[in-house]
């Protein structure tokens, strides 16, 4: 069984901050069967709204279904706003 499990987080300051990670042959059910699906979450510091968060999930569906043949309708995807000091990049 082929899952696609990914996290992507961005930051609408640069695309140097975007980080993303793939993560398949995960055991994962969605609607009781095991066929091909994805669960994803999307953090931006400020940037989102109803309209973006359309924006991106067209987008994202769109790899989903034509790059990973996730059929439509079998995959969610979280959308969360937070705030800068919630979270921190570690340089060391």
């Amino acid at each position: 069984m082929r899952v696609l499990m990914f996290f992507i987080c961005l930051s609408v300051e640069a695309l140097s901050y975007v980080m993303v990670l793939l993560k398949g042959s995960v055991p994962m059910s969605f609607g009781g069967n095991e066929e091909k699906c994805a669960f994803g979450e999307l953090t931006s510091i400020g940037g989102l709204n109803p309209d973006v968060n359309k924006q991106l999930s067209a987008a994202i569906a769109a790899i989903l279904v034509d790059k990973l043949y996730v059929s439509k309708g079998r995959f969610f995807i979280k959308f969360t706003d937070t705030k800068a000091s919630s979270l921190k990049l570690v340089e060391i």
